[in-house]
C-alpha cells in the first residue's frame, strides 16, 4: 500500500485524541491523519488530480509516502499543478530546472516518466478517469479485518498496470496501481472498526 503499514508491526486501529478510530498507519502524524480521513479510499474522478496521483504514486516507489506527502505543495508548484497540457510542453530544460529543485524528489527517470505520461495521456483519446476506473474491482462483501490483510498487488492493479503500460506510461507496476487504486478510492481498505471503514454487504 503507499501508505506505510508494512513491514513495521502496528495495531490495525487506533484511536485519536479526537475520538476517532483510524488504520493504525494514521496513527502518529497530522498529514497521514488528514490524508486518511480526506483521501484515502474517497473516490476520485477528476482527470487532472487523477494524473498528479498517477504522477505522485510513480514519484514514491522506494520511498514513504509521508515524503511524498509533505513534498506534494512543492511538487505541484514544479509541475504546474498537474496541468497535462503544460507538463507535456516541459522540455530538456525543464528537466534540469527540475533535477536542481531540491524541494521535490530529484529523480531523472520520474522527471521523465511524469513529462512522457502527460504527453501519453493527451494522446489517450479518452478520458484518463474512465479509463482507470474501467479496472475498478467489485466492492468487497466486508470491510478487512487487519492491515496484515491489505494487499500489494491484485489482478485488477495488475490488468490496469498492463493497460497503462501498453499506452506508454511509465512507472505504472502492478504494486503502484494498487496504491493508486487505494489513494484515489477504487478501493476502501480502510480496516474494520476505523470510522471509515465500509459497511458490510447486506
Amino acid at each position: 500500500m503507499s501508505v506505510d503499514a508494512a513491514p513495521v508491526l502496528r495495531a490495525s486501529v487506533v484511536v485519536g485524541d479526537d475520538g476517532l478510530t483510524r488504520c493504525g498507519w494514521a496513527a502518529n502524524d497530522s498529514e497521514y491523519r488528514r490524508y486518511h480521513d480526506e483521501e484515502w479510499g474517497t473516490p476520485l474522478h477528476d482527470d487532472q488530480r487523477l494524473f498528479e496521483k498517477l504522477c505522485l504514486e510513480g514519484f514514491q516507489a522506494g520511498l514513504s509516502w509521508i515524503t511524498i506527502l509533505r513534498r506534494r505543495p512543492a511538487f505541484r508548484a514544479a509541475f504546474a499543478n498537474f496541468d497535462v497540457d503544460t507538463v507535456a510542453a516541459y522540455t530538456d530544460a525543464d528537466v534540469e530546472r527540475l533535477l536542481a529543485d531540491e524541494s521535490i524528489i530529484r529523480h531523472r527517470g520520474k522527471i521523465t516518466a511524469t513529462i512522457g505520461n502527460a504527453r501519453t495521456t493527451q494522446a489517450l483519446g479518452e478520458s484518463l478517469a474512465e479509463l482507470i476506473w474501467s479496472f475498478a474491482p467489485a466492492p468487497r462483501p466486508a470491510p478487512l479485518r487487519t492491515l496484515a490483510e491489505v494487499p500489494a498487488i491484485t489482478p485488477e492493479s495488475t490488468a490496469l498496470s498492463k493497460a497503462l503500460r501498453a499506452r506508454g506510461y511509465k512507472f505504472v507496476g502492478p504494486t503502484t496501481m494498487y496504491a493508486l487504486m487505494q489513494s484515489s478510492g477504487l478501493v476502501n481498505d480502510h480496516v474494520a472498526g476505523c470510522h471509515l471503514a465500509p459497511a458490510p454487504a447486506a
